[in-house]
């Protein structure tokens, strides 16, 4: 049984999450508090193994109490609930840079909040799955803004609900040493990409950074798109005079509704890399990535989608499939080599 300490100052908040927690035999809720500090003297007498924690309290926020619990090695894991605001998606970043182990959001339509609850267990029972991330591992990964070669092979990873819980796994498995720079585009609310890429870049073995406009694609760095904004990937020329791809954010309407659109991110890389292509598309609904999964595998790239039975969502994944743009159908647990395979086999044009 894993216990869950619900911490929120709204007593309509700890009385929804308590209920939508305690659906689920598994999970036990054994205690709720109002802030920070009533927290601290939960977790000290009740011992939790998950918390849930709102932002914003009085007497010691959220963000006050990861300061002081953060990084302890005993704490409990930490689950963020952060609302639809500016001011928040700051905050949330911030909690992960303090030890957060995830975040989810809260509907702005405080009716709908009860919706979430399926995702809010699933996120309970995910984090109890990460291997905490080792301080010897933490030292030698270089730094998100540390630069590296251009890369002259891509991985494009598409994805929307379900999406960040499957990352985990895949960008944890990618090696360190894979020759191609990794972009991935996750349907996201404006503010969020920052806190989604500090959060897996604690997780993954290469360095990870939200997207800026101008940032080059290099080896062994994992770019996530911002959210807002669609991710372009045009071609320059390095001073050794090969071919790399940089990123150019544009703010053209949305595509299927999303912006950034994996498609569009996936159009202007098959364009840049050709061949060097590799596409993987995760959980999602609507139908993003199939005419990009199709202009990949046209340009010589190669396609997987995951297995249905891994993803919460289906709809982009049969989308790639019904543009008959496909090469794999893979579980999530054989991803990362089949990348890795695939762009162990691709030759670089520039040597």
């Amino acid at each position: 049984m894993t216990k869950v300490l619900v911490v929120d100052d709204s007593v309509f908040m700890r009385t929804v999450i308590r209920d939508m927690i305690a659906k689920d035999p598994s999970l036990e809720v054994v205690g709720t508090a109002t802030d920070g500090l009533d927290a601290l003297k939960k977790i000290e007498s009740l011992s939790p193994d998950v918390m849930t924690l709102d932002i914003e309290m009085p007497r010691m926020s959220g963000i006050e109490l990861l300061e002081k619990i953060g990084k302890q090695p005993s704490r409990p894991r930490i689950l963020m609930l952060s609302s639809l605001t500016e001011k928040d998606a700051e905050m949330t970043r911030r909690a992960i840079e303090l030890g957060a182990d995830d975040f989810m959001l809260k509907p702005a339509d405080l009716p709908r909040v009860r919706d979430i609850g399926d995702e809010l267990v699933r996120k309970i029972k995910h984090i109890l799955t990460l291997p905490p991330l080792s301080s010897e591992v933490r030292q030698k990964k270089p730094a998100p803004t540390a630069h590296a070669e251009p890369a002259e092979r891509v991985i494009l990873i598409g994805s929307s609900a379900g999406g960040p819980q499957m990352l985990d796994e895949l960008l944890a498995d990618l090696p360190a040493e894979l020759p191609a720079g990794v972009v991935v585009t996750q349907h996201m609310p404006v503010g969020f990409t920052a806190a989604l890429a500090a959060r897996f870049n604690r997780i993954s073995s290469m360095p990870v950074k939200e997207s800026e406009n101008g940032d080059i694609i290099e080896k062994g760095r994992i770019i996530i798109s911002k959210a807002g904004v669609h991710t372009i990937i045009t071609r320059f020329v390095t001073d050794k005079g090969c071919t790399a791809g940089k990123i150019v954010h544009s703010s053209a309407p949305p595509v299927h509704g999303v912006r950034p659109a994996v498609d569009k991110t996936l159009v202007s890389a098959a364009q840049v890399f050709g061949k060097n292509s590799v596409v993987a598309v995760l959980s999602g609904m609507g139908n993003d990535a199939g005419e990009g999964a199709l202009a990949v595998k046209n340009a010589g790239g190669i396609s997987f989608v995951c297995d249905e039975k891994d993803c919460l969502v289906y709809g982009m994944a049969r989308s790639a499939i019904t543009h008959n743009a496909v090469d794999k159908v893979l579980p999530l647990n054989r991803m990362a080599k089949e990348i890795s395979r695939a762009v162990l086999k691709m030759e670089d044009t520039c040597v």
